[in-house]
């Protein structure tokens, strides 16, 4: 299991476990879960790019009221994930030390990992789903009516074949490329996770030199899932994973796009560093045995001009920027760019 509980791996190849738990909260409730504001907490990682998905989606909708989140600790312990973040080391709302806590009220002895993004039913303490592939798609679809106004359309009915093409051929070599390599046992496997993952790359950077968001000309759902990894490319993956035949920030359009992205209100103010470097060096033993945290690369790179917007395009389409952060949410400043 690694350090983002999603996830297993052997003595030959990484596989990345299915959520168990893929009940949906929708419209019509068909799974028992129906959508209602101030009813469910979303409990994340900022360290887990998985997670990390869930945070700007939400934010991007402008659904921090109808669903508050909660923020683990980013060093897990034998129990897996830990709310030693809050005072007394418990969650204010749902009164559990772990997350484990909602998963064992869902099922006793589940034996998987316990994962983030979850959802959690505030009433019963129960755990919902812990399906992130799923989650982000239900919230630009099934949380409609609770969006805030001017929230863009991040998965449009007319785009979703492409964005579900694009978003399989990222997830396979790229979102979860980067754990193949970083994971692999074996220097076959390791070289062939790292193969697909710059192939795919310099695919995506060839599409991305002409256009400025993956699909269409607004973001979209694909453009959230390709982030979560380029964001954390450098700080962890070029090293800690071997994904090193070169830095996002030495490649032009990759760098120039992940740029464009962070700047844009809804994806950089939600990024925590620190906790994304504490999380994959302390807690990844097998691959950092001494848990020693690197102070680079310098992040202040992030802040520097793009020049996409020169490409055209509309971030949010017919909508509008989310507004600031809400207080209580705001990245600590030893985990932003100064």
């Amino acid at each position: 299991m690694d350090g983002d509980g999603n996830s297993a791996y052997g003595h030959k190849t990484f596989t990345r476990s299915r959520s168990h738990f893929a009940d949906r909260v929708t419209v019509d409730g068909r799974d028992g879960w129906p959508v209602a504001a101030g009813r469910y907490r979303l409990v994340v990682s900022r360290a887990c790019p998985w997670a990390s998905r869930a945070v700007i989606s939400r934010r991007l909708l402008g659904l921090e009221d109808a669903l508050p989140m909660a923020i683990v600790d980013p060093i897990q312990d034998d129990r897996s994930w830990r709310f030693t973040l809050d005072p007394g080391g418990r969650d204010p709302v749902l009164g559990i030390r772990y997350l484990s806590e909602a998963y064992d009220r869902r099922e006793k002895d589940y034996p998987g990992g316990v994962s983030v993004p979850a959802v959690v039913d505030v009433p019963s303490g129960r755990l919902v789903t812990n399906d992130y592939q799923r989650l982000t798609l239900d919230l630009a679809t099934e949380w409609k009516a609770l969006h805030r106004p001017g929230a863009p359309d991040l998965y449009p009915a007319a785009r979703r074949e492409e964005i579900d093409q694009v978003m399989d051929e990222v997830y396979r070599d790229v979102n979860n490329g980067v754990y193949q390599a970083g994971f692999a046992s074996r220097q076959e496997d390791y070289e062939e996770a790292y193969t697909a993952l710059f192939r795919r790359l310099e695919l995506l950077a060839e599409r991305l030199a002409g256009q400025r968001y993956l699909v269409g000309d607004t973001l979209t759902e694909a453009d959230i899932r390709l982030f979560t990894t380029l964001v954390r490319f450098d700080a962890v993956y070029h090293g800690h994973f071997k994904c090193n035949r070169w830095k996002l920030s030495e490649n032009p359009v990759l760098w120039a796009y992940a740029r464009d992205l962070f700047q844009t209100p809804g994806f950089g103010d939600t990024v925590d560093f620190d906790h994304i470097k504490r999380h994959y060096y302390q807690v990844h033993s097998g691959i950092n045995p001494t848990g020693i945290v690197p102070l680079g690369p310098d992040p202040g790179g992030w802040l520097s001009p793009h020049h996409r917007e020169e490409l055209g395009g509309r971030p949010f389409g017919d909508g509008t920027p989310p507004g600031p952060v809400p207080p209580g949410e705001r990245v600590a400043a030893r985990g932003r760019p100064a």
